[in-house]
Order: C-alpha cells, then sequence, then structure tokens
C-alpha cells in the first residue's frame, strides 16, 4: 500500500472514530448509570446521593442506581470508581476525606486522586459549627481565642478521630489564631458531647445537623460557623472568618468519573447537576442534611480540588497530624 493510501486509511479510521464517539455522547445515556457511594447507607453522603440520584436520573433520561461500597475511610469505593470503564456509566459521589485529607494522611493511597479521575461537578459544602460549654467565658469567637492565648495548653479540644475533618477543622482554628489546645480524640462527636456540656470540654467543631439542636436546646453555644460567609444553615451564628480571614472548613461533596470520561459525556452530567440543584425539593432536603449546594463548572471544581488539598496538606504536614 501506497504511503497516501496509508495516510488516508488513517484519517477515516480516526474520523470515523471521532464521529462514532460523538454519536455516543450524543445518545448517552442509553441505560442505567451506577453511582458509587464510598461510604455506608445511611449516612450524610448516602443520603445526598439518593436525594441526587433521583432527579439526576429524571433530568437525564435514565436511572442513577446508588451502590454502597463502604471501607477503608471511603477508599475502597472510590478506588472501585477509579478502575470503572470510562464510559459514563459509572459515577462516584465522594467527599474532601477521599480526595482532600486521605491522600495527604496515607501515603499508600491505591488511587491517586487527582490522575485517576475526571471531576464532574462539586454538588455541595457541609459546614461545622464551633461549639462551647455554656460555663465558657468566652461569647464570641475572639473572646475565646483571647482565652486560649491567656491559657496556653490548659484547654482542649475534642474530635471524632485523628485525621478527621473535626480534627483538621480546630487544628486550622489553633494555626491561625496562634493558639495551643489539647487535642483529645472520641470514637464519634456523639461520644464528646456529654463532655463538652459538663465543660470537661472546651471546645469542638461539629456538624451542623448533630450539633446545632444541642445550641437551640440550651445546652451548648454556638460561637461560629466554619463558612467564609453568613449561612442560612446556621442563622445568627457568626463566620469564623470574621475574626480569622480566610478561615474555612467544610466536608465538600463531589461528583467523578474515572479518568478519560470524554467531555460530552462530563458536560451533560454538570449540566444535569447544575439544574438538580436548582430543584426546590432538593433545596429543601439539603437544608435538613446541613448542605449547602453549590455546582458550577468542572474547571472550578478542579480549581476547588487543588487548594483544599494543598490547605489540608500544609495543616496535616505542619501539625505532624497521622491516623495513629
Amino acid at each position: 500500500m501506497k504511503r497516501h493510501d496509508v495516510i488516508h486509511t488513517l484519517l477515516a479510521a480516526f474520523v470515523g472514530l471521532v464521529c462514532a464517539t460523538s454519536v455516543q455522547a450524543q445518545s448517552y445515556p442509553t441505560k442505567p448509570i451506577r453511582l458509587i457511594v464510598p461510604f455506608p447507607a445511611g449516612g450524610a453522603t448516602d443520603l445526598f446521593a439518593r436525594t441526587l440520584s433521583q432527579k439526576l436520573g429524571e433530568k437525564m433520561g435514565t436511572t442513577l442506581v446508588v451502590e454502597n461500597r463502604p471501607g477503608a475511610g471511603g477508599t475502597l469505593g472510590s478506588d472501585l470508581a477509579a478502575k470503572a470503564s470510562p464510559d459514563g456509566y459509572t459515577l462516584l459521589l465522594s467527599t474532601s476525606s477521599t480526595h482532600s485529607i486521605g491522600p495527604n494522611l496515607n501515603p499508600r493511597m491505591p488511587y491517586d486522586a487527582v490522575k485517576d479521575f475526571t471531576p464532574i461537578s462539586q454538588v455541595g459544602n457541609a459546614p461545622s459549627i464551633m461549639l462551647v460549654p455554656n460555663s465558657s467565658p468566652a461569647k464570641t469567637v475572639k473572646e475565646w481565642i483571647d482565652h486560649a492565648k491567656k491559657n496556653p495548653g490548659r484547654l482542649n479540644y475534642a474530635s471524632s478521630g485523628n485525621g478527621t475533618i473535626v480534627q483538621l477543622s480546630a487544628e486550622l482554628f489553633k494555626a491561625q489564631a496562634d493558639v495551643f489546645v489539647v487535642h483529645i480524640p472520641y470514637k464519634g462527636t456523639a461520644l464528646a458531647i456529654p463532655d463538652l456540656v459538663s465543660g470537661k470540654v472546651d471546645v469542638l467543631f461539629d456538624s451542623l445537623p448533630t450539633g446545632l439542636p444541642h445550641v437551640r436546646d440550651g445546652r451548648l453555644r454556638a460561637l461560629g460557623v466554619t463558612t467564609l460567609k453568613p449561612t442560612a444553615l446556621a442563622p445568627g451564628v457568626q463566620p469564623i472568618a470574621d475574626v480569622l480571614p480566610g478561615y474555612e472548613s467544610n466536608t465538600w461533596f463531589g461528583l467523578f468519573g474515572p479518568k478519560g470520561l470524554p467531555p460530552e459525556v462530563v458536560s451533560r452530567v454538570n449540566m444535569a447537576a447544575n439544574q438538580v440543584l436548582q430543584d426546590p425539593e432538593v433545596l429543601d432536603k439539603l437544608q435538613r442534611f446541613g448542605i449547602e449546594p453549590v455546582g458550577g463548572t468542572p474547571a472550578q471544581f478542579t480549581a476547588m480540588l487543588a487548594k483544599e488539598s494543598a490547605k489540608w496538606k500544609k495543616i496535616i504536614t505542619e501539625r505532624k497530624i497521622t491516623l495513629e
């Protein structure tokens, strides 16, 4: 075969492949989509996934089947999604623990949080709330910082365990406020609440759904919320960032596909996700879950991922945080 014939044949094959891919993307989806949730059923991520999946399915003309694959702090399910075929029929709803925090805590992760996934859309943020006992002399974030500076090493904070967003929120606070506060890890914040109420613990950065009820019941005092701006999820609670500029700590939720997901598929899922996040029924449920809807473009999500990973890597490294 002559050289120009070979080139013609290869060009024709390439054009055919591009056309086939384009047609496939236009018809996508043609069957149900598997949405992997790397955490147990009944948790915040699972509830979010089931709320999102129903509406996403309606927008995309298919069914999204939620598949819980818990284990190793979300690593097992995330790894399963990373190794799936990049055809758009396996997606992942994951969080900061699997893509921003975990990779900086565990050098033996089975996947690369950046290279092995295609970011589609950030869909939500779950902020935390800074709680203190009613017996605390501090009524504001600034007063608490002043109190801690006057008592270095004598105050403590509770967490739900080493390497959790609860601990990292407190360590980020300590770093920015330049205070020395002792860490007391618990097996979940629910176990820490009684000690916080009694005054054995001085502060806790808890999730809104579990922390706010104790504030409403008058058992605890809320000093600040971990968002940059005031949030309707915690009305009347001051952002910590008002006192510590730039302070922000959220559990984010995001949609991913395996690496190599076709751009047309990414765009299709992203557009549907943004539409779903404006649905009044979805917004009502997210508020009850303590989650703010986000949305945006894949590029914005990718930029956020890089920023979050760098932030937590710095804190984990400088504060010598480990899983043990």
